[in-house]
């Protein structure tokens, strides 16, 4: 009797409700397949997208600054007319071109070194593109990028500066002498030298903008 007693006891309890662990799928599958995902693992690829696309705003910025230092020499290299001019009533005859200012030619120069950067930048960010390999591979070659594009917007920015001043002057003329205002008589000459400035100034824009971005590579890397 005692021993059912103790089977009827031992009936009577509750036995614990048995606690399952499952993993979820996509983990099982992972440790399945032997790959992971997570945070470490995803980094990779943005790490990748952004690198593309700071390379291809490198080619924009290039092919930008490009176009524009060769409309910026183009246009003060054609600059030149002929026509009269009076003074006292007087006529003489007035013949300008690019290459008698100083400062014009100093602009001529500086936008065909600038040519020459653009084009060569843009041939090894192209061509590494092409590869599939970085525009910038390592900490020497940005810093390289940057010193150029420094130096060639300091450039452009102080021959464009020199050249509104002779444009200004050519516009205005002088106080207090008989030095008329030459844009009159010659203003087609005054009008491809203004836009040829103009390009000159957005040209420095886009060199500034291009070692800003070489700054934000190297701060990242």
């Amino acid at each position: 009797e005692r021993e059912r007693e103790r089977e009827m006891m031992m009936n009577g309890r509750k036995t614990p409700p048995e606690v399952g662990i499952q993993l979820p799928e996509t983990k099982v599958a992972a440790a399945e397949t032997g790959t992971m995902s997570g945070p470490l693992v995803s980094a990779r690829p943005d790490r990748n997208v952004r690198r593309r696309r700071t390379d291809v705003i490198h080619v924009v910025l290039r092919l930008l600054c490009l176009l524009t230092s060769v409309t910026a020499l183009s246009l003060m290299a054609t600059a030149k007319e002929a026509a009269t001019i009076s003074i006292y009533g007087f006529t003489f005859p007035v013949y300008s071109k690019w290459s008698f200012s100083d400062s014009f030619e100093y602009l001529v120069g500086v936008s065909a070194a600038v040519v020459a950067h653009s084009v060569l930048q843009l041939f090894i960010t192209a061509s590494r593109l092409l590869r599939k390999s970085p525009a910038i591979p390592s900490r020497n070659h940005a810093w390289i990028i940057f010193a150029g594009d420094q130096a060639f917007a300091y450039a452009i920015m102080s021959a464009g500066s020199a050249a509104s001043g002779v444009t200004n002057l050519n516009r205005t003329g002088i106080r207090h002498s008989p030095l008329p205002n030459f844009c009159k008589p010659l203003h087609s000459f005054c009008d491809r030298v203004a836009v040829s400035i103009a390009f000159t100034f957005f040209t420095w824009f886009l060199l500034a903008a291009s070692a800003v971005l070489d700054v934000i590579w190297l701060s990242k890397c």
